[in-house]
């Protein structure tokens, strides 16, 4: 996510910075390679301009040009300004006074807009609410039934009509009493898409605007498709009137030109952002965030979010004492493996950290995913003895392991001594200075490298 426009965007200012002194010149220069790496990264050339010229104004004032680190000046300059094209603060979900809140869920077919309507159905049940879907898209094949799946894996109910309730209006008017008499606060609509606006399409969101009243209107739109999802998210809006947006795939999207976008064309909030296929990949859009992340400083309060709320606490505390007593076993490596597996790709966590120091690294670093699933089944080939005890697994042992994750014996090697060489590394730690300091600190619940000791 932004990777292409933050890698240019850090080049210029690394530039500015080799030049000591901050002219008209030489600031010019910089901007018109911000100006290229914008446009290259796909933003609407309208966002590009006004955002050239607010950042021109004030980084060109006599304080700037004299200041003693003109050059993080910029930076900074820019870091206020995407936040005010991004939308300045996050945008919260709307709710009725009364029970239950209809979200109108609205997009282009292709959208994802069934998978992110159980995305949102689940992020809203793991945030305290009680919600309900219906699908009233009657025309595309097996459309209800691919709604009543994700339903089902987001283990949440959907209301999937009676015999001969076949019309969109029916179907939801029918929902929202289910909704209201089964005591769930929130009525999520998924409904009909086409491959392009019609009107059609339109006078039958309006219809069910009308009847519903939803309190949300909000369009999917693919990231993928860069400024082509910021005019359908456009013409959606001047037609029916769109309170929010979803924009999925984001986890694929290294230029973010339809983020950068949205807010500024639409006049509308970014409101979540699908990060991958399943269905706790839906975040909250924060533009301070965003902001972060595209100028290279990470995005930490998001991972400490997930750490908070995905890992077991009591067993990361568990997991430090026994690294500090050098006590970590072949299971508990795998333990660690799953649970860091819960925070999502770990390609998408290396993209959440500060491009600063040595972690500047991280940008280049490609993680398998296949290569860890290989290390969980070659651990669990193992029994409960060999993986407290990994100095018994003689050759014997190996070649059953390796048949029984299927992989080979280099593999179960390589594993067993990267296993060795961590923990000489971790007792030389736990026994010197850097084991008694760790030994008395403190750490935030959730904080990835306090709780996260795998990492």
């Amino acid at each position: 996510m932004f990777d292409n426009l933050s890698e240019k965007l850090q080049r210029v200012f690394k530039n500015l910075r080799g030049e000591g002194k901050l002219t008209a010149a030489n600031m010019e220069s910089a901007l018109r390679e911000i100006r290229m790496a914008l446009l290259e990264a796909d933003v609407n050339f309208k966002v590009v301009k006004q955002l050239i010229e607010n950042i021109k104004v004030k980084a060109m004032g006599e304080e700037v040009l004299s200041s003693l680190s003109p050059a993080q000046q910029v930076v900074k300059i820019v870091h206020e300004e995407l936040i005010k094209i991004l939308g300045s603060h996050e945008s919260r979900l709307r709710f009725a006074n009364e029970p239950p809140s209809v979200f109108l869920i609205v997009g282009l077919q292709g959208s994802g807009k069934t998978t992110s309507t159980g995305k949102l159905a689940r992020w809203l049940s793991r945030n305290g609410h009680r919600p309900m879907l219906v699908s009233v898209d009657v025309y595309r094949p097996a459309a209800r039934e691919q709604l009543r799946v994700v339903a089902r894996d987001a283990g949440q109910p959907i209301y999937e009509g009676v015999p001969g309730e076949n019309q969109p209006l029916d179907l939801a008017r029918s929902a929202r009493r289910e909704s209201a008499n089964s005591g769930r606060d929130v009525l999520l609509v998924d409904t009909a898409g086409r491959l392009h606006i019609d009107d059609d399409l339109m006078v039958e969101l309006q219809q069910l605007k009308e009847q519903l009243n939803p309190v949300e209107i909000l369009f999917v739109a693919d990231a993928m498709t860069g400024q082509d999802a910021v005019k359908s998210a456009d013409e959606f809006h001047k037609r029916l009137g769109i309170t929010g947006v979803i924009l999925t795939k984001m986890d694929g999207d290294a230029r973010g030109g339809a983020a950068l976008s949205i807010r500024h064309v639409t006049g509308q909030p970014l409101k979540f952002v699908g990060i991958g296929e399943k269905l706790d990949a839906l975040e909250p859009f924060h533009p301070d965030r965003a902001a972060n992340r595209i100028l290279g400083m990470g995005d930490i309060l998001s991972l400490i979010e997930k750490a908070s709320t995905e890992l077991d606490q009591k067993k990361a505390v568990e997991m430090q004492r026994k690294l500090l007593d050098n006590d970590f076993t072949l299971e508990d490596f795998r333990d660690q493996l799953r649970q860091i597996r819960k925070l999502g790709p770990l390609q998408s966590l290396l993209g959440m950290m500060p491009k600063v120091g040595i972690l500047k690294e991280l940008k280049d670093v490609k993680v398998d995913e296949n290569e860890i699933n290989r290390v969980v089944a070659i651990i669990d080939s193992m029994t409960p003895r060999e993986r407290d005890n990994h100095m018994i697994i003689n050759g014997s042992r190996r070649r059953r392991i390796a048949k029984g994750s299927g992989t080979s014996v280099q593999e179960v090697n390589q594993l067993l001594k990267q296993y060795s060489q961590a923990k000489k590394m971790m007792k030389g730690f736990s026994g010197g200075m850097l084991g008694k300091k760790m030994g008395k600190m403190k750490l935030p619940p959730g904080f990835p490298f306090g709780d996260m000791p795998g990492l």
